[in-house]
């Protein structure tokens, strides 16, 4: 019989299986109610994470500790979960009618809720990407709980290097002089393999007003956990409530979302005029359309974009605030989310609108008939799944009781953030489809928005597919390249772009409940570079290079809204 040789699977081969096997063990632990992540249940998490090696997690499979990705990850969790025991996932119960003090991570928006000194409640109403986005940290971060412990448990019985125990000295102290504190980190420093100059790099990130040295808090207690696990077999576990197996899949959230926005509509008139989503910020719609009327005398000295810039800054509170203030005068109203989706809304109904000195509205849309100016339904970031729960529900027909009232649906616009393959922080990307990963499903689409639209000094703009992932924090180098490099002419990733095309499709294609006519528009300033050094989520964000996309962006949006719901002329009926 002839030799068959066959070939060794690549980097990028061995990640995409490692990723695959990761989402259907979380589903099925999820299914099952409960697993211990450092125990046999939590076995394949662990080793999928380890032969992925994340970028964003850095050296998680070295010896020495990830500062980085202990960062971003810490940014992203609540704030003393590395001192609990038990974690439970739970869905909206009620806990916000209680005592509880609700803790909400620095850099995702979710409600976690202390129960006692050994158990932390996270409530989970974005759906299964947020369940991933929390197991796949906590994995990460329990893995490096060991890591330390291994560094410092030196006997059989439990005995523990003198670092360790300087580090439990430090902890105990209320306050540290800055020598002690200094000590402190040199111990620490050994404790996790790195240099004096790397710790004290992100000493002050971990810092809080509560406790400017939770650095050091935080590494004692991932360190005595671990222990626990080591030498008294006291596993941590995490739970999931019976209440979120129940209802997760159900669009429970998204349904009271979608259903608020319709009321509010129909209350006021809005629901029969020309509707257009668009998915973003909550401040670049607000701030192109008013800005320049309220802070035109800023503009005209320092010009437009250095004074959008000045409004991340908190100097630029009261400017803020001033913009604000007429926005709410002149045509824009705020739904603060009440669902649990932690989606808010802008409606903006720009016949209430002057559109003064903004230079996308044309004359001859001021002086157009009110009733055909477009309504504009600007949401907040949704999260990955959670695109197409939100998105899905606000497309289908207002139905209460008696016949089903059809919305006006015009076009959807997205403007988000996603890691780049061909560029820097601060480029723009132009998908003209969406292929997801880890499935055979791909979306592509005709993009009213193109790379000439946005083509503008100082930015450099590409073009091609993006690959919606499963989760960010799960991305490496290899399977990235392959993407890159491949036949599939991916420029970027991110995680909702095929959510929320999946929902167009369905609601236009298939439910039939907007016109298959409706205008999609999807444009990405970059956030990071995941195939550089130094270029990944964890090296921080994009500061003030992420205006000026944002705004190009932004401001490209609102004007073909505009151009298209001008009324036509009799040489362009003539034309068509």
């Amino acid at each position: 019989m002839p030799i068959i040789n066959v070939e060794p699977r690549t980097r990028a081969q061995e990640s995409t299986n490692a990723i695959e096997r990761m989402y259907i063990t979380m589903r099925h632990l999820f299914n099952r109610g409960f697993y211990k992540p450092m125990g046999v249940s939590g076995e394949s998490l662990r080793e999928s994470l380890l032969t992925i090696r994340p970028e964003i997690y850095g050296s998680i499979a070295e010896d020495k500790i990830e500062l980085s990705g202990l960062l971003y990850v810490m940014d992203r969790l609540p704030m003393g979960i590395e001192e609990c025991t038990y974690i439970n996932l739970t869905s909206d119960e009620g806990y916000s009618g209680s005592h509880f003090k609700a803790i909400i991570p620095k850099k995702r928006r979710r409600n976690c809720y202390r129960i006692d000194k050994h158990q932390m409640n996270i409530e989970i109403t974005r759906g299964r990407s947020e369940i991933y986005d929390i197991l796949t940290h906590l994995t990460f971060l329990m893995v490096e709980s060991h890591k330390i412990m291994k560094r410092v448990i030196i006997g059989d019985d439990g005995s523990t290097t003198r670092d360790w125990k300087c580090l439990e000295d430090a902890v105990a102290k209320d306050e540290l002089t800055q020598e002690e504190k200094e000590v402190a980190v040199i111990h620490t420093a050994n404790i996790l393999g790195r240099t004096f100059d790397e710790v004290m790099q992100v000493y002050g990130s971990f810092a809080t007003p509560q406790n400017p040295n939770q650095f050091l808090s935080t590494i004692y207690y991932l360190g005595l956990l671990g222990k626990h696990e080591i030498m008294d077999e006291q596993k941590r576990i995490i739970t999931f409530s019976p209440v979120l197996r129940e209802r997760l899949g159900h669009h429970i959230h998204g349904d009271r979302w979608a259903m608020r926005i319709k009321k509010h509509l129909i209350d006021n008139n809005l629901f029969e005029r020309p509707l257009h989503i668009i998915s973003a910020n909550l401040h670049s719609v607000m701030n192109s359309v008013y800005g320049p009327k309220v802070l035109a005398a800023q503009i005209s000295k320092k010009g437009r974009m250095e004074v959008f810039a000045s409004l991340s800054e908190a100097a630029g509170k009261k400017n803020r605030d001033a913009i604000k203030k007429y926005a709410l005068q002149n045509g824009m109203q705020e739904l603060q989310d009440q669902s649990g989706t932690n989606i808010d809304v802008q409606i903006f109904d720009t016949a209430k609108t002057t559109f003064e000195h903004v230079g996308f509205c044309e004359d001859r849309f001021r002086e157009s008939d009110n009733n055909h100016k477009p309504v504009l339904i600007v949401m907040d970031y949704a999260f990955g799944e959670q695109a197409y729960e939100t998105l899905d529900e606000l497309l289908k027909p207002y139905n209460d009781g008696s016949n089903p009232r059809h919305m006006n649906i015009k076009s959807v616009s997205i403007m988000g953030k996603a890691g780049i393959l061909e560029g820097e922080k601060g480029d723009i990307m132009v998908p003209d489809a969406h292929v997801f990963e880890g499935t055979a499903d791909n979306y592509p689409f005709k993009n009213r928005l193109s790379k000439k639209d946005l083509a503008t000094e100082g930015l450099n703009v590409v073009s091609g597919s993006m690959v919606t992932v499963l989760g960010t924090s799960l991305q490496n180098k290899d399977v990235l390249e392959y993407f890159y490099n491949s036949s599939w002419r991916v420029i970027g990733l991110e995680m909702e772009g095929a959510h929320y095309q999946k929902a167009i499709q369905a609601a236009s294609k298939v439910r039939r409940s907007i016109s298959k006519k409706v205008r999609v528009r999807y444009a990405y300033y970059a956030s990071d570079n995941p195939l550089k050094t130094g270029h990944t989520l964890a090296s921080g964000g994009l500061g003030l290079t992420g205006v000026k996309p944002v705004y190009v962006i932004t401001e490209k949006i609102l004007e073909q809204i505009l151009k298209e719901s001008l009324p036509k002329t009799e040489s362009e009926k003539a034309s068509q």
